[in-house]
């Protein structure tokens, strides 16, 4: 990933701002992404039962305002889940905040928090800094780059994407930043993530090419198996390219949700590479399954599992614990027909041990992108054929390895 965002790449009519407010020991923790006038606006949300105050306010807010916003903003180094009733107080002034600041609606804001669950949020922290903060507002880059570290909690770096293409004579920009290290898997999303483009779009449009592309991108990620309680994906549309609006089915259509995918694609792997301690991303693709569902939760086995996680920390190549993990998915499949290849090395076939160089293995599984690929060699249709990349049952999930860092990094996480 690139250190430093063209200038282009920033969409019209967008601006950023990013401060510290003193509710991390130190650097920035708030950020307020705003459109000069309402956007359409899509998001989604975290799937766990368990959700922060800003989360369940956000989605009121989308509803309320029939999918136009104005501003998105952010704290880090605390969640503000588990804190009672004083919680959404604390995301409600916040917005409303934010609303009195640009001259808006308070439903016209989204409210996004990362960090600690259960500790009160020292809201006025935050109201004391955004005055200032929305003063700060512009569409330089430098701001841009402050709003990628201040969502930051256990990252080690910021993570930023985009993507340009044309509608006619007219160039369509789509800009991006998230932040995800651990308590990583896919619900949803599983961390926060903003995207910002000058297409024009209905939001519902917009919200159907969102859910389309976090599908095959944030929601085929895993660090650790944990899902957040506060995870949130969002996009803003202004229309200030000039370019046509988009519309359901067209070649237009298809050309903004191949370049949204593209980004969300950048960024989710871009979390998995920064996991708490990671060495390596680790790619699972999983294949010859009765249907795609199978195929994902196999996949999803296997990218979870502690013990394959762990082997590929030491650049092990226990293959075992592959097939073993898969085996206990719940999915049937002969153990005689399925193959196994590691780091793109044959190691299982016909229910056995294939003969390979472990040494050259162990080399290739230090790399810092690790492929495992598992056919299931499940039959289906008429001679077992099988339509090759548009195979029903075939799914990708990407995940990274366990190291002793991730242990280290959780264990005193909070104090």
């Amino acid at each position: 990933m690139k250190t430093w965002i063209s200038r282009t790449a920033i969409p019209r009519g967008f601006r950023f701002a990013a401060t510290a407010c003193g509710l991390k020991r130190q650097g920035l923790d708030l950020a307020l992404l705003t459109s000069e006038a309402p956007a359409a606006a899509a998001a989604v949300f975290t799937t766990n039962v368990v959700q922060a105050a800003p989360v369940r306010l956000s989605r009121e807010h989308l509803r309320r305002s029939r999918g136009r916003m104005r501003a998105i903003v952010v704290n880090s180094g605390n969640a503000n889940c588990s804190t009672g009733p004083a919680g959404m107080v604390a995301a409600r002034r916040t917005a409303e905040c934010v609303a009195a600041q640009l001259g808006c609606r308070p439903e016209e804001v989204l409210v996004c928090s990362t960090g600690v669950i259960g500790v009160p949020l020292r809201v006025e922290r935050i109201l004391q800094a955004l005055p200032g903060l929305a003063r700060k507002l512009s569409n330089r880059r430098r701001s841009f780059h402050q709003v990628t570290r201040a969502i930051l909690t256990t990252d080690t770096q910021p993570k930023w994407a985009s993507a340009t293409f044309h509608l006619a004579r007219s160039r369509v920009h789509i800009l991006g930043c998230a932040k995800g290290a651990g308590m990583i898997h896919p619900q949803m999303a599983t961390m926060l993530a903003f995207l910002v483009t000058n297409a024009r779009i209905a939001p519902g449009l917009l919200a159907r090419t969102l859910r389309a592309a976090v599908h095959g991108t944030f929601n085929a990620i895993t660090v650790d198996g944990d899902t957040s309680t506060n995870d949130t994906v969002a996009v803003l549309a202004t229309g200030a390219s000039g370019a046509r609006v988009i519309r359901a089915g067209s070649a237009d259509f298809r050309r903004f949700g191949h370049a949204l995918e593209a980004v969300c694609h950048k960024l989710a792997l871009a979390i998995v590479a920064d996991g708490e301690g990671a060495q390596r991303v680790v790619e699972v693709e999983v294949r010859g399954a009765r249907s795609k569902r199978d195929a994902d939760r196999v996949a999803r086995a296997i990218a979870n599992s502690p013990l394959v996680k762990t082997a590929l920390a030491g650049a092990d190549p226990n293959w075992g614990r592959i097939l073993a993990a898969a085996g206990r998915a719940g999915v049937p499949f002969d153990p005689e027909q399925a193959k196994v290849w590691l780091a793109r090395i044959p190691v299982y076939a016909r229910g056995r041990a294939l003969p390979f160089d472990e040494r050259v293995a162990h080399r290739e599984m230090r790399a810092g992108y690790v492929p495992i690929a598992v056919d299931l060699g499940v039959r289906r249709g008429k001679g077992g054929a099988r339509n090759g990349k548009q195979e029903p049952g075939r799914a990708r999930i990407w995940t990274c390895d366990f190291t002793s860092a991730y242990v280290n990094i959780n264990a005193d996480y909070r104090t």
